[in-house]
């Protein structure tokens, strides 16, 4: 779990952990030989950056700056993952189970943080990206389950 002292921004915080996210989705969309899983990854990629522009609109509305630095795209075709540097040279089904754990984490990490939001209208949205992570979670562990049934 992701310990936020007070004085930290949460919601920023966030926003770093989205913008993980969508590189980690694209990086995997490369790594697909699939067009439908291609495609699927892509979307996924898609929608954390719809989850950063969330809380970016969130931060401005508190009267906050969102900060433009974001975590890199580290050479070699390699990405930050929460603080991890990770090859993504896996099969389709490593990519999958890393996916689930990635979205476990990243539901649970949206739990938490919105136990230390500043006020309501942010415990919410926190929440309901908690929700949309699940979401994906349960997205890959259906294409998991069906790739173990082929």
């Amino acid at each position: 779990m992701v310990a936020i002292s007070p004085e930290d921004d949460v919601l920023q915080f966030a926003i770093y952990r989205e913008v993980e996210a969508h590189y980690f989705y694209l990086a995997l969309a490369e790594r697909v030989s699939t067009p439908y899983m291609r495609k699927v990854f892509e979307e996924l990629a898609e929608e954390e950056l719809e989850h950063k522009a969330k809380l970016e609109l969130e931060m401005m509305k508190m009267g906050k700056t969102v900060k433009t630095d974001l975590p890199p795209k580290v050479a070699g075709r390699q990405y930050i993952l929460s603080d991890t540097e990770a090859a993504l040279d896996m099969d389709f089904k490593d990519m999958l189970l890393l996916g689930i754990t990635k979205e476990d984490a990243s539901f649970r990490t949206y739990v938490d943080l919105a136990a230390h939001a500043a006020d309501e209208e942010s415990r919410e949205l926190l929440l309901s990206l908690a929700e949309e992570e699940l979401r994906h979670k349960i997205r890959f562990e259906k294409e998991y389950e069906t790739l173990l049934h082929k």
